[in-house]
């Protein structure tokens, strides 16, 4: 058998036990409201594991909102958010979602030009700190056991959220233990001399033309984070449905106004998964 054969054979096993696991163990959230540093009323999302939680994941939603847009789950959490509170409360952590987008009215980011954005990572930065604060204050959870996780727009907003230098983090009474970005936007972080707070592992895609991963490895390099590049992988390569397209409709990216490309790579996901675990693991097991 070929190596591409044996590659191919590993790729389908994956996306079908990544299937089987996701439909298997969905978990369902709680619906909570809180204000955001700015005074914006948020809706949040909740998921909570059987026992006490071992620790509590801020889950920061992309461009694209929490909710499918299309398909059987449309107005449902979308598939890669999903997936990952399943993972997550299977492991026995609670995982909390803030919506950034519709209490603020925007369905959307993603098709929009980053000079007609209504919502910047100022707006996202206080709402993550609003929500730490929330649980940091909920007899269920633990104050010194948090995290946060994004995504694209939403890991560019952990790195705002856990950066060192802004007053607004810096006046917070609790902050997240480690924190976790899938395919986060580098380059202002990296010209603004970004310094974080806490432990940091980026998870990139080799191929990514709408973030691209070299700003990120850069970055890393010089504030000593855990960087992961994955190959054959571009933007979205943990999302758990769908094929890699071109998505001419998005504007921003490597080559303005000719599209990105995004889509799941099944091994990359798997591996990426298991990193995440695993940098959990070390600091609160």
């Amino acid at each position: 058998m070929t190596n591409s054969a044996v590659s191919r054979r590993a790729w389908l096993a994956a996306l079908v036990l990544s299937a089987a696991v996701w439909h298997a163990q969905a978990a369902q959230p709680q619906e909570i409201s809180l204000r955001s540093l700015d005074g914006t009323p948020l809706k949040v999302w909740v998921f909570q594991p059987e026992n006490k939680p071992r620790a509590t994941v801020v889950a920061l939603h992309g461009c694209g909102g929490l909710y499918a847009t299309v398909g059987s789950r449309k107005g449902q959490f979308n598939a890669r958010h999903q997936a990952m509170a399943d993972m997550l409360v299977g492991q026995g952590y609670a995982v909390v979602f803030p919506d950034s987008l519709t209490p603020r009215g925007v369905a959307q980011l993603c098709k929009q030009k980053m000079n007609e954005r209504s919502i910047h990572q100022r707006e996202r930065r206080r709402d993550a700190l609003a929500t730490l604060n929330w649980v940091a204050a909920q007899p269920w959870a633990d104050a010194a056991r948090m995290a946060v996780l994004g995504w694209s727009h939403g890991g560019s907003a952990v790195l705002s959220t856990t950066d060192a230098r802004e007053p607004e983090v810096a006046a917070q009474p609790v902050k997240a233990r480690l924190a976790i970005a899938f395919y986060p936007g580098c380059a202002s972080s990296l010209k603004s001399g970004y310094q974080p707070n806490t432990p940091l592992l980026m998870l990139l895609g080799a191929l990514d033309d709408w973030t691209p991963p070299a700003p990120c490895v850069e970055l890393g390099q010089k504030i000593g984070a855990q960087v992961q590049v994955y190959p054959d992988s571009y933007h979205d390569f943990d999302n758990p449905v769908g094929t890699v397209k071109l998505l001419t409709e998005i504007p921003n990216g490597v080559n303005p106004g000719q599209g990105v490309h995004a889509g799941p790579n099944p091994v990359a996901r798997e591996q990426a998964n298991a990193r995440v675990r695993e940098f959990l693991a070390a600091t609160f097991d």
